[in-house]
Order: C-alpha cells, then sequence, then structure tokens
C-alpha cells in the first residue's frame, strides 16, 4: 500500500512497566506472511531496519507510535487486528507471544489490575472504563480503544501520554493517510503540523490532515490525556 512516510529512529527493548499487546508482533507478522513479504521487503517499503522489525516480531521491542503507524498502514492491519489476541499458532512458532511469556503482554485496564485476560469478543457497544483494550507504546504513550472493536476507516481512542512522551523522537515528524481529531480533556499537549507548532490545554481541540508530516509530544511536566479519532488510515489516494 505504500503511503507512509517517516523518519524512525530505532525503538528501545521492552522495559520497566512499557508492555505492549502481546499479539502485536505476532498479528504483525502474521499479516507480513500472508501478504507474502519477507522481513527485508517490509522493512525496505516502511524504510526501517530489518532488524527492528524481527525485534518487534519477536516482542523485544516496543514500537513507537510512528514505527507502528508505518507498518499497519503498509501491511492494510486496523487498530482492531493488534487490539485482538492472536490467532491459533504453535507454541514453537510463537515463542515469546505465549500468555505466559515476558515481553508483549496483552492486557485490558481490567487485566491489568486483576491479572486476567480479557474477552475479544465484544458484549454491546457500551464499553466500561475496565473493560478498555490498551496498548502500551514505546516513548510513553498508550491507547486505549474505545469501541468494543475498531475498522479500517476509523481509530476512536483515549490516549495517554506519559511525561516527555511523544510519538516520534525529538526532530523528527511522521506522516500517513487520514485526517486527525482530536480534544485535550488534561494536561498540555504540543502538536506540530508542518512548520507550525500548537499548545493544546484542557478543552482546546484540533483537526488536521494527516498526510502532512506531523508530531504529537507533552508540554511541561504534568500527563496528557486527550480522545483522538484517526479517519481513513487505512488508505488515501494523495498518497503513493
Amino acid at each position: 500500500m505504500g503511503g507512509y512516510t517517516c523518519a524512525v529512529a530505532e525503538d528501545p527493548p521492552i522495559g520497566g512497566e512499557r508492555v505492549a499487546l502481546p499479539a502485536v508482533g505476532g498479528h504483525i507478522r502474521d499479516r507480513r506472511q500472508l501478504r507474502d513479504l519477507s522481513v527485508r521487503e517490509l522493512a525496505r517499503r516502511v524504510g526501517l531496519s530489518a532488524s527492528l522489525i524481527s525485534q518487534i516480531e519477536l516482542g523485544k521491542v516496543t514500537p513507537s507510535v510512528a514505527t507502528l503507524y508505518a507498518i499497519t498502514t503498509e501491511l492494510e492491519m486496523s487498530l482492531d487486528e493488534l487490539f485482538s489476541k492472536r490467532a491459533k499458532a504453535a507454541p514453537t512458532e510463537i515463542g515469546a507471544f505465549a500468555d505466559d511469556a515476558a515481553g508483549l503482554r496483552g492486557l485490558d485496564a481490567h487485566a491489568r489490575a486483576n491479572g486476567s485476560e480479557p474477552d475479544d469478543e465484544p458484549r454491546g457497544p457500551v464499553i466500561r472504563p475496565s473493560e478498555r483494550k490498551v496498548i502500551q507504546l514505546h516513548s510513553g504513550v498508550r491507547w486505549e480503544l474505545l469501541t468494543p472493536s475498531s475498522n479500517r476507516n476509523i481509530d476512536f481512542l483515549f490516549v495517554d501520554y506519559e511525561p516527555g512522551g511523544a510519538s516520534c523522537e525529538a526532530g523528527i515528524l511522521m506522516r500517513h493517510a487520514g485526517r486527525e481529531y482530536g480534544y485535550v480533556l488534561s494536561g498540555a499537549l504540543e502538536v506540530t503540523v508542518e512548520f507550525e507548532t500548537y499548545r493544546l490545554e484542557p478543552g482546546y481541540s484540533i483537526s488536521f490532515d494527516s498526510t502532512v508530516p506531523h508530531r504529537l509530544a507533552t508540554a511541561g511536566d504534568e500527563p496528557v490525556q486527550a480522545i483522538w479519532f484517526v479517519v481513513g488510515r487505512s488508505g488515501d489516494p494523495r498518497l503513493p
């Protein structure tokens, strides 16, 4: 599909409390193989190193927002496919993705509190805070899915940026298909869109074309919580 551009630094290994959805790496690997792409070919298409792709698939690295968007956009994956548990696979095949393994672990808000695994099947149209599925990304960013499932056209998320958290490394901008809409609930979020930088405080909102290079980061020492929509991330005819 192409259509994603970002200068992405190597994402560091998982550490401390930074854990991601357990199936992230497994789903990426499954989709890559389904599309008959080698690790090197996928790396070439998204402008990342083959080593980084392999480490993400093996659960040794937690991807940043920019890296995750680059890979899932190229593979035409919805966020729901990442939030879901991984499909059947032999333990020897999935390695680090086994439920009891360290590394990439899949926990929703409720599971993180009591150690249980979340159900994949939605129980209805209402999602309680304790039922949200969560992805903890590198660079202090957490996504919580606000719908029973996502689709390829709309990502509806509660986002949490730790102090110092950002969607890309400093000095780097990302771009992808779609259009973004955000509303800040608490903290201060700095949003750079091409050559302009905006400071969003509680009650502020923003919308911009995601094909324009951009970066989101906390401003100050307080964490940021916001509601975020990305519409049309799965494809944009304006991008190659």
